[in-house]
């Protein structure tokens, strides 16, 4: 069979004695001996046969290569080059192997609850985009050149309709133009902010209240806001006596950013609620809190 077109051929151009490394027996290695066969293929020219039990590396039989992709699950490529006396490498492109091994058993994604993230892969903001089967917990798509709506479009692009349709949730930060797309794409999925991200929004905004407070007042009061930023972010019961202390002492000082703080503490209690009508009753009470304030960052948080 060639190894290219995959045409079978009753004759072969020429052949030769090759050895494959095999999986282990203790502390000895083990290795085959076959005989690799070249055929003329019409299409191809001269190809090497395709042979199933062989790595697309031949000096490797393909046990060996899910043998060492299964390693690298739990151990950094590194320390299994260390482990297997191989090239980092040779390691490497196994375990591409492996993956496209795992990828051809999973089949194609059908999921129907979907989670979109982003990660960074470079300085500078230079971004991919990653999104989860959430209920078979594996990722099914990596891609894109940033995180912008024609990058998630081409996720879509890759399900195809039919299962696209079959999304009925989205789970993703509140980045608009994720939101954008799988409302363009796939309208009838329920979007899920993640709690997570919410949180780091009422942080941010919380942070801007403190930056603004520290540029408008002035004297002594500054000394209450100088320093405290970890302090006011981070969760109460992570803070020591000391970091308690000088939260009681920030927020006893300045009015907006102990409103700010009680506003962004509170928000919290949402994910306490059961039922749906209660937990609109709190966030709709909650917005309406923002009103009466003049914390214009807090207003641009969690809508």
């Amino acid at each position: 069979m060639c190894g290219g077109c995959g045409k079978i051929h009753f004759s072969f151009y020429d052949r030769k004695t090759r050895l494959a490394r095999d999986l282990s027996s203790g502390d000895r290695r083990v290795y085959l001996e076959y005989e690799l066969r070249r055929v003329d293929c019409e299409a191809c020219g001269v190809k090497q046969e395709r042979l199933d039990f062989l790595a697309s590396n031949t000096k490797f039989t393909k046990r060996l290569a899910l043998s060492i992709g299964g390693l690298c699950k739990t151990m950094p490529i590194r320390d299994v080059a260390r482990r297997m006396n191989l090239d980092w490498h040779t390691v490497k492109e196994l375990e591409k192997e492996y993956m496209r091994e795992q990828l051809a058993r999973a089949g194609p994604p059908s999921p129907s609850v979907i989670g979109v993230d982003e990660i960074a892969i470079k300085k500078r903001h230079t971004y991919r985009i990653v999104v989860s089967d959430l209920e078979k917990r594996r990722a099914i798509w990596f891609g894109g050149d940033g995180r912008s709506e024609a990058d998630m479009d081409r996720f879509y692009a890759f399900l195809g309709e039919e299962s696209r349709e079959k999304i009925r949730l989205a789970v993703m930060d509140m980045w608009k133009p994720f939101r954008k797309s799988t409302q363009a794409h796939a309208p009838q999925a329920a979007i899920l902010f993640d709690k997570f991200h919410i949180l780091r929004h009422l942080g941010e905004a919380l942070d801007k209240v403190r930056k603004a407070e520290y540029a408008r007042v002035t004297g002594a009061k500054r000394k209450f806001i100088k320093g405290q930023k970890y302090v006011l972010l981070a969760h109460r019961e992570n803070l020591t006596s000391e970091g308690r202390k000088n939260l009681k002492l920030l927020l006893a000082a300045n009015k907006r950013l102990n409103t700010a703080y009680l506003l962004r503490e509170s928000f919290t209690q949402l994910w306490d609620y059961k039922s749906e009508a209660w937990a609109r009753r709190f966030f709709d009470n909650w917005k309406s809190q923002l009103r009466w304030q003049r914390l214009k960052p807090s207003r641009t948080s969690p809508r």
